[in-house]
């Protein structure tokens, strides 16, 4: 009986791990696009309704207008038949002759999509530059970089003591907060240990608070945050690198 229901185990392990292969594998092939209809001519809405309606009646997508074969509008809509029918009609009318749509699962990150061909594009048509909701801009991280790199520079060159955007030196960082040398600024960082979550913040100069005080490297913060337990602290870690994204701080030096 123990043998049956040792196989019977190393059976339902392998499941489970056939699952979760299935399951990443879902996601990495899961598809933002359905079905699409491209470069149809305008018309096509006033002559067949009933076909047109078949096709994107309480749909949702990103549909594009053009003029002469030229990009004009880009739009998003939870109801694609009726806002073309309105561009028929509204100040975009007269204004594009042909049009595009890209059927989408849902309305996830649709908004989000629709910015980016805003940002990158700009259709005449568009009023709006299009935003996106918490996406960080990172043009002032570029500043306080290239100005630290020029510090940097400049002491490897001439020996010159220059003291950088963080108020530190390139030497006394790297020796003191190893950390520093893959971070442009204040990153968040989160753990979970034995069903716990831990909470701590990097500072500029690569050290880590963890509860009210300061650690050197990321295994000191770690083997404080476990109580003595050895830990790697690399691994142990992740960090928010952008706004919703978390990976080990192991990935930062890869």
């Amino acid at each position: 009986m123990a043998k049956k229901k040792g196989r019977s185990s190393y059976r339902h392990l392998g499941k489970t791990a056939a699952m979760k292969a299935a399951q990443t594998r879902s996601r990495r092939n899961a598809q933002l696009v359905c079905q699409h209809l491209e470069n149809v001519s305008g018309d096509v809405i006033a002559d067949y309704p009933a076909i047109i309606r078949a096709y994107v009646r309480r749909r949702v997508g990103i549909y594009a207008l053009y003029r002469k074969e030229r990009l004009y509008y880009v739009g998003l809509a939870k109801n694609l038949r009726a806002r073309l029918n309105h561009h028929l009609r509204d100040r975009h009318r007269g204004l594009w002759d042909r049009f595009s749509v890209y059927l989408t699962i849902d309305d996830r990150h649709l908004k989000e999509l629709e910015s980016l061909i805003l940002r990158t594009i700009r259709p005449p048509g568009n009023r709006q530059k299009g935003k996106f909701a918490r996406s960080q801009d990172l043009r002032r991280s570029l500043a306080r970089d290239i100005k630290n790199f020029h510090h940097d520079e400049l002491h490897r060159l001439i020996g010159k003591r220059t003291t950088p955007v963080d108020g530190s030196h390139p030497e006394d960082r790297e020796s003191r907060f190893p950390l520093s040398r893959y971070i442009s600024g204040a990153l968040r960082l989160r753990a979970v240990f034995h069903g716990k979550k831990f909470r701590a913040r990097v500072w500029r100069n690569g050290a880590i608070r963890f509860n009210g005080k300061f650690y050197p490297t990321p295994s000191a913060a770690a083997h404080r945050a476990t109580r003595g337990s050895p830990m790697n602290g690399w691994t142990f870690w992740q960090c928010e690198r952008a706004p919703g994204q978390w990976v080990t701080l192991d990935e930062l030096r890869k």
